[in-house]
């Protein structure tokens, strides 16, 4: 299973005429790009929002760490059951053919390569795909491993959300971490509010932009960026 690079053609887009992506619109395009019939596996927070985007018709399978495969969207209402909840403990409902196993089978599948995509979130994500994500270093931070290192390693495919910008201003998109690293060399695509980008050995590619240009974010960033048909 490979992520599909012709979801949107061979040229990069600039949507500058727009506002940058909501996070629901975010979640709807990580969607978009996962491929039919992938066995996935969605991080705590923000990527938690994608299974409320995944088209039925596509036959996606949600894998969770604390032992659920068939995971559903988000559950509201009179359909919250308390004993059915995500691995980020919000309550959720299953889909037809959904199945239970010990948490030690869940993380024997991460870490076995069975999961073709996993979507998580960043404090930092380099230009050759280093990811951090657990801790930021900072002595009042508290550390939150969970599965994130069996997944970044174990997922064929890693996808990133996170927003562009750190709350101080700096990009979350860097030349290479200086927070406490998750995982080297795992991750193949960001999205933020302003952009997608392939990274990997070869750098940062953009795929589209969102409120900006390429070459407006080329002046806030610190990496080089290059476009599609470079």
């Amino acid at each position: 299973m490979t992520v599909d690079q012709t979801v949107r053609g061979v040229a990069t887009l600039e949507h500058a005429d727009r506002e940058p992506l909501s996070r629901d619109e975010m979640a709807e395009i990580v969607a978009r790009d996962i491929p039919a019939g992938a066995y996935v596996n969605l991080g705590i927070g923000q990527p938690t929002r994608v299974a409320d985007h995944l088209p039925d018709q596509k036959g996606i399978v949600l894998h969770t760490e604390n032992g659920m495969l068939r995971m559903g969207p988000l559950a509201e209402g009179d359909a919250i059951d308390p004993d059915l909840v995500n691995a980020g403990k919000f309550p959720v409902t299953e889909l037809p053919g959904a199945s239970y196993f010990h948490h030690a089978d869940s993380f024997a599948m991460m870490r076995g390569g069975h999961l073709d995509v996993c979507v998580l979130g960043a404090f930092q994500a380099s230009q050759h795909g280093d990811l951090a994500n657990w801790h930021t270093g900072a002595p009042d931070a508290i550390p939150a491993v969970g599965g994130a290192m069996d997944l970044a390693v174990g997922a064929k495919d890693v996808f990133v959300m996170m927003t562009m910008f750190a709350k101080d201003g700096s990009s979350k998109l860097v030349e290479a971490l200086t927070y406490p690293v998750t995982g080297l060399a795992c991750v193949s695509r960001v999205y933020t509010e302003y952009g997608v980008f392939d990274v990997g050995a070869d750098g940062v590619t953009v795929r589209e932009t969102y409120g900006i240009t390429v070459d407006a974010l080329r002046e806030r960033l610190p990496v080089a960026l290059r476009r599609l048909e470079d």
